[in-house]
């Protein structure tokens, strides 16, 4: 958190965390204007008086209006407003119980001293943490830990990757408390600098966005958001002496093994090999790790424990109310036969490889999907994208298989339509043409451009694809999740589903295109796609 200062008119207040000390402000003492001279007219000094004692008045109530006002601003920092904030219907409000209140469950455990704990540390966007929990419920049910399980943080502002101890610290920084002040400044006072990012982000139980149940009956879970050790002594009801911290200082510092017989590839990323059977040993009571990130960080051979893994990420699947009946509603408008395509180009390396992916996808469109063949393809691209006999021939991109997807087959889907029927009116003019007349169906594109209907990028998309459609031409559909708030720091939820949202209406499409090396497009293609029409997820790593 910032630890930046912020000043109102007087007194000036500086923040550190929920740390407040106050100050009063600088004052510069009137320069006086009386001269003492014995030989002055007496109306001339009674003048004078007069305007002392007007000046006088005017600074005595500048200083009871100054302190008046420090007072109110001082005490209105840590009290709730006198009158409630907007509160949607009881079904649309997230209910968040306080993360660092000890359940009944750690209440049970705590005094028994047979049981063991596992946690570690989240970082990165959703998809990041996503994998993180996956595996971390994998380890702790091959360990029989329970697991310590940190909240969701969504939104744009991030806590990277960090070494143990720093992103420990940010971690413990990184929460909404000591800000509970912030909803509450009023509009027309400047906002504080701790409260600048307030809205940027926000923190969600698991069991909010996904399905836990069929987890929870294997093994145990406890929800927490404090990272401090001093909490986790006290709550846990342990010592120093009954931890085990596998502190790492880079990403790729450990990774975990099933098999004492495994011999995987020299040129593995990671610098140290854990074997679970040996961490299985450990009497500590808690076992303490840093980040769990990476598809490959538990490395799985044995048939029983890929089952399980199986098991946790088909649990990942989207299962909050809001979300799905807001997905069936754009699902509906599409005429429910439609192709989804997500396609990041706003992020990282993604930015330099925005042409090549955009182009790629678009490919597995129009050839692997709808169809059509090479020549016809490439005459098609050309027309799209308005070249002419100067220009220079092009050549297919490079389609390499998904082999992992391969190993997992899926039951042949039915031949497209002769025709289809969304609901939404097509932004473009479709094809007559009987060889064309397939790329009428509905393509809906989830991506993370800005102002997508116009991007060049997605120019050959909307050019080839007459019914195209996008999010944000969905307004009517998304209306509702305006009323989601957060209980936990009243923030508003609609921006933060939206991505989530995204990825739903392109799994829940006949057939999808997706962003290699994407995270986001992987866990769409492989498990939301799947589940979504019945058939089983596709596992890497």
């Amino acid at each position: 958190m910032s630890t930046s200062r912020f000043a109102f008119q007087s007194p000036s207040v500086s923040d550190e965390k929920g740390a407040y000390r106050m100050r009063a402000p600088r004052s510069t003492r009137p320069g006086s204007n009386l001269r003492h001279h014995t030989n002055e007219r007496q109306p001339e000094l009674l003048s004078q008086n007069r305007k002392l004692a007007v000046l006088i008045a005017l600074l005595t109530v500048a200083t009871f209006m100054s302190f008046g006002m420090a007072f109110y601003l001082f005490t209105t920092r840590w009290t709730s407003p006198s009158f409630p904030l907007p509160v949607p219907a009881a079904d649309d409000t997230i209910k968040v119980a306080p993360f660092n209140e000890c359940n009944a469950l750690l209440e049970q455990l705590r005094i028994d001293p047979h049981v063991k704990f596992l946690a570690y540390l989240p970082h990165s966007g959703f998809h990041n943490q996503r994998i993180a929990f996956e595996n971390a419920l994998v380890l702790s049910c091959l360990l029989n830990r329970t697991l310590l399980v940190p909240p969701i943080r969504l939104g744009s502002k991030t806590i990277r990757y960090l070494q143990f101890d720093k992103l420990r610290r940010f971690l413990v920084l990184g929460g909404k408390e000591g800000l509970e002040h912030c909803p509450n400044v009023p509009s027309d006072v400047p906002t504080p600098d701790e409260c600048l990012d307030y809205d940027e982000y926000t923190l969600v139980p698991w069991e909010w966005l996904i399905d836990l149940t069929e987890v929870k009956t294997h093994q145990r879970l406890v929800r927490v958001s404090n990272f401090t050790t001093s909490w986790l002594l006290e709550n846990l009801n342990i010592t120093e002496d009954d931890m085990l911290l596998l502190r790492d200082t880079g990403p790729y510092d450990f990774r975990f093994l099933d098999s004492v017989h495994d011999i995987s590839p020299s040129g593995h990323r990671y610098l140290e090999s854990v074997y679970i059977s040996d961490l299985a040993t450990s009497r500590a009571r808690l076992v303490q790790i840093g980040t769990l990130f990476g598809s490959s960080r538990l490395r799985l051979k044995q048939e029983a424990n890929k089952q399980i893994r199986r098991d946790i990420r088909r649990s990942m699947t989207f299962t909050n109310p809001a979300l799905i009946q807001t997905a069936n509603m754009i699902y509906r408008a599409l005429g429910g036969v439609y192709l989804g395509a997500h396609i990041r180009l706003g992020d990282g390396h993604f930015i330099y490889d925005a042409r090549d992916n955009a182009r790629l996808i678009w490919w597995k469109l129009v050839q692997g999907v709808v169809g059509l063949d090479v020549q016809a393809v490439l005459a098609l691209e050309r027309e799209a994208l308005g070249m002419t006999d100067d220009d220079d021939e092009l050549d297919p991109p490079l389609m390499v298989p998904d082999l992992p997807s391969r190993r997992v087959p899926h039951a042949a889907l039915p031949s497209l339509p002769d025709s289809f029927l969304p609901v939404k009116p097509c932004r473009g003019r479709q094809h007559t043409s009987a060889s064309l007349s397939r790329l009428n169906i509905p393509l809906f594109i989830a991506t993370d451009a800005i102002a997508p209907e116009s991007h060049p990028l997605l120019a050959l998309f909307l050019n080839t694809f007459p019914c195209t459609f996008f999010l944000s031409d969905f307004d009517e559909q998304t209306a509702h999740l305006d009323r989601i708030i957060n209980s936990y720091d009243g923030v508003k939820m609609k921006s933060f589903l939206l991505p989530f949202l995204d990825a739903m209406v392109v799994g829940n499409a006949r057939e999808v295109a997706i962003t290699e090396d994407s995270t986001f497009s992987a866990f769409i293609m492989d498990v939301l796609w799947r589940r979504y029409h019945g058939w089983e997820i596709v596992q890497r790593g």
